[in-house]
């Protein structure tokens, strides 16, 4: 007699509608953890208030990315706990640290020491680090096959959110840097505590030909709103809006926001024949199906089915033991080897390659350099005689979107098409930040604007190409801690190029010119010259990198779709 099918459950488009309502959960909180790029609109503010030289400030600007970068602990706790536990930290961390620096900015707190001011601001943009880690791990995990489409959405809404936050500080709030440390303090953490549910591991989405249709769409509505927020800036600068146009250009804003919340409702409201799935190999439905097949004259054990389970890219822990058991039956013990690059690594396995480093450098020059020209944007303006700067931070803000939301498409397409690595477009963006600071050191007329666009564009290819690489060289199973290691490198890199270089050529050239500020192109023209050297080191070191991990991209892409290794450790 035949085994009683399983009775199934309707299948919905792209294998499951939980992956893609986590997506659209995570746009948001991805929004929310841009809150560290918010230093600009409120810098000037502290400074004013507390009598700060421009190195003391620079060095606060350090605190929000070692905060915003310091991300071992949430790689850890992302392991072990659900990604809402994870969530919850980065709450209460944003909570504390912005509540305390609104309350010496409003002066509530009076004498607080510039130590505490510092260890506040690194603590409330450490909350950053607990929002994606979170959403970056479980949506990397839920699309494992479309690991660049998906970093570059939820980078790019990370890096549109000071767009997002510029839009509210100018209407909203009113321009008031107070009025924003209070959003922050409150906003954020009743943001992300409505969206903590959804944030959950699913059964991740398989291929089909909807999935592509749904990533463009996620895509063009992230590109709709960049440019919508860029054309708001412009008028909230040039135009006197009136408070009811200006709340309907922000529900405009909002319906953007809202916008990937479409994809899994129309899964709901229109379902698709189970035939047109094609689930990743080891999901529940995957396993569902193939159980439905079985008959009684099947052997529940194939010669070869102990082999492919184990081979399944969510294989169990134990997995490794039990194939140590099947080989003592036969007389042969295999010995565990050492992972292989696409495999799965531990953190210590991965500490000790020369890809893992040379990547990690790649990043710390770059982004380094990146964002040393954000931390002090605001001061570049004033340098160069700009007098409104909220427009170099909404502009540097879209096209730092346009570079993660552009690495992302444009990688994942060349590795599937020519198994090209990701890090040949870390070696173009090198060479393109090197002509940026070039062209800012020789302060051409009317060029400011261009070599900010331009960094800004390859600072977001440079932050987003790393999440797919690390995933792609050393696994997803210890992705978390092992690419929070790697971002290290942007606040060493902000101590090092923002904190003491540029920190320091500012004041110096401020005190020959007899004043606290600094004008004109001398301020910062050694510091993009030098950041231009160090764009050029990266640029041969990620030229070698390329080099080296080309056969792993052809090994992971060779049929055109990523290919997922077995894991290692047996």
């Amino acid at each position: 007699m035949p085994l009683p099918l399983p009775k199934l459950k309707p299948t919905l488009k792209a294998g499951s509608r939980p992956p893609w309502v986590g997506l659209a959960a995570a746009v948001w909180v991805e929004i929310s953890a841009g809150n560290a790029y918010n230093f600009p609109l409120y810098s000037s503010a502290l400074k004013s208030v507390f009598g700060f030289s421009q190195q003391q400030i620079t060095f606060l600007g350090v605190a929000n990315d070692v905060g915003e970068s310091v991300g071992l602990l949430p790689g850890f706790v992302c392991n072990h706990f659900p990604p809402w536990t994870v969530l919850l930290v980065g709450v209460f961390a944003c909570f504390l640290g912005y509540g305390v620096i609104w309350l010496a900015l409003t002066k509530t707190i009076h004498a607080l020491p510039y130590w505490a001011l510092w260890i506040a601001l690194a603590v409330a943009s450490n909350s950053n680090a607990w929002f994606g880690t979170a959403v970056l791990v479980t949506n990397m995990k839920n699309f494992p096959l479309s690991r660049g489409t998906v970093s570059g959405i939820l980078k790019g809404y990370v890096g549109i959110s000071a767009a997002v936050y510029t839009v509210l500080y100018s209407s909203v709030l009113e321009e008031s840097a107070s009025k924003l440390l209070l959003f922050l303090t409150l906003g954020i953490p009743v943001i992300c505590l409505a969206l903590m549910y959804f944030i959950r591991p699913c059964d991740p989405s398989g291929e089909d030909s909807s999935v592509h249709v749904h990533f463009l769409f996620t895509q063009a509505a992230s590109v709709l709103l960049a440019i919508y927020l860029l054309v708001l800036t412009v008028l909230y600068d040039t135009v006197d809006i009136s408070d009811a146009v200006s709340y309907v250009l922000l529900a405009i804003a909002l319906v953007f926001l809202l916008s990937p919340l479409g994809i899994p409702i129309k899964m709901t409201l229109f379902r698709a024949n189970s035939g047109t799935i094609t689930p990743l190999a080891g999901s529940t439905e995957h396993l569902a199906t193939e159980e439905g097949d079985l008959t009684q004259a099947d052997p529940l054990l194939s010669p070869f089915s102990s082999a492919s389970n184990l081979g399944s890219f969510f294989e169990s822990e134990y997995a490794s033991d039990v194939e140590t058991l099947l080989a003592l039956g036969e007389g042969a013990v295999r010995k565990k080897r050492r992972p292989r690059r696409g495999e799965d690594f531990k953190f210590h396995e991965a500490f000790v390659k020369a890809d893992f480093w040379l990547l990690w450098v790649v990043y710390f020059l770059g982004v380094g350099s990146g964002v040393t020209v954000l931390n002090n944007l605001a001061q570049i303006g004033l340098a160069f005689g700009v007098d409104d700067t909220t427009i170099l931070l909404s502009l540097f803000s879209f096209c730092n979107f346009v570079g993660r939301l552009g690495s992302g498409a444009l990688s994942e397409h060349f590795a599937r098409t020519r198994t090209i690595p990701r890090t040949l477009w870390m070696t173009c963006s090198l060479i393109v930040m090197v002509l940026g600071f070039v062209l800012s050191a020789l302060a051409l007329s009317g060029t400011l604007y261009v070599s900010i666009a331009l960094l800004g564009v390859c600072y977001g290819f440079l932050y987003s190409l790393t999440v797919p690489t690390a995933s792609e060289l050393f696994g997803l199973k210890h992705f978390g801690i092992i690419y929070n290691s790697i971002l290290l490198g942007n606040p060493l890199g902000a101590l090092l190029f923002s904190g003491l270089l540029a920190g320091y050529v500012y004041d110096a050239e401020a005190t020959k010119q007899g004043s606290s500020t600094c004008l004109g192109p001398e301020c910062f023209r050694l510091t993009f010259l030098v950041l231009a050297g160090l764009c050029s080191l990266g640029t041969i070191l990620s030229i070698f990198l390329t080099i080296r991990i080309w056969p792993v991209y052809q090994m992971l892409y060779s049929s055109g779709s990523f290919y997922l290794p077995r894991p290692s450790g047996h």
